[in-house]
Order: C-alpha cells, then structure tokens, then sequence
C-alpha cells in the first residue's frame, strides 16, 4: 500500500472563485509549483485534484484547483490535509530523513544506555531537537539534532544511537 505525505492543511479560502489558503507543512513551499495534482483528505475521504495555479500571501500558499470554482463549495475542505505519494517526496541527501520516520524510534546512547523512544520534533532556527521520553510520566529529555549528538539512525533496526553532551540531562 502506497504511503503519503502530508505538505500542507487548507486553513481557509482566498476570494470568491474556489482558491484554497494553504498552511505549507513543507520545508519547500515551492514544491507546489512542481505538482500536477494533489490529493485532499476531508473528513476521512480522499480526493485528487488538478493543480490550475499556485500563488503566495504572507505565509500561505494560495492554490487553485480544476475542480473547484466557487467559495462555497472550497469552504466544504477548510481544515483538510494535502497528501502526495511517497514517489513525489523530495529526495533525501546523506544523513537526512523524513521526520514520520523518526518517530517512535528507540534512542540509545553509544555506551548502551537506553534513554527512551523519540516522541517529538521541536523545529527551531538553528536546528531541530529530538524529544525523547522512557513513559508518559517521565521528563522529556532534549537533544539538539546535531552531529556531535546523533551519532546513527538505523530505520531498519528502529533505533538512534546519541552522545550525550555535557549539560544535556
């Protein structure tokens, strides 16, 4: 079964002829200008649509869509999801991966220690930091998603191999 990925949320609508607001939920916004079609999850249902125009306004992506020529009926889709397949994601470089994979990951340190699962992505300026927690009721441990802390991540095993550095715990 082919997987997606989520790029963006429709937010709300953009004048009276159909155009959808779209909170971009990519690192690139531009990758709307590269699609042929989307898919829009609604209320459990998915749909595919064909792309007619792709616009900006402040931090939004203004998308016109074949399909949908009135407000009202672009209205029914406010708060839906905007899915590609797998085969349209952006390519990884080295050392890069997608953050559904992440997920639920267990951390270790490189003396073996067992530090948790990885539950959270906080995005930042600089870089991102990993939320990593033992059970529901244990404290977050932060860690920068930097090379001197992420040492390995191995998808297949399920784990991330970390060097904690001083001042971290």
């Amino acid at each position: 079964m082919e997987q997606y990925f989520e790029i963006g949320k429709i937010t709300g609508t953009h004048g009276i002829r159909g155009t959808m607001r779209v909170f971009p939920t990519t690192q690139d916004p531009t990758r709307f200008e590269r699609l042929k079609e989307i898919i829009v999850e609604n209320r459990g249902k998915r749909e595919t649509f064909h792309i007619q125009k792709v616009a900006y306004h402040k931090q939004f992506v203004l998308l016109t869509v074949k399909e949908i020529t009135d407000i009202n009926v672009a209205e029914l889709y406010k708060k839906g999801t905007i899915l590609i397949p797998d085969s349209l994601a952006i390519p990884l470089e080295e050392d890069e991966y997608y953050a559904r994979d992440l997920y639920g990951l267990k951390v270790i340190t490189d003396d073996g220690e067992e530090l948790g699962e990885l539950t959270k992505i906080y995005v930042t300026g600089a870089n991102d930091v990993y939320a990593v927690q033992k059970g529901p009721e244990e404290k977050e441990l932060l860690i920068p998603a930097i090379k001197d802390c992420i040492k390995k991540v191995d998808l297949e095993e399920g784990t991330m191999t970390v060097t904690l550095l001083e001042g971290l715990r």
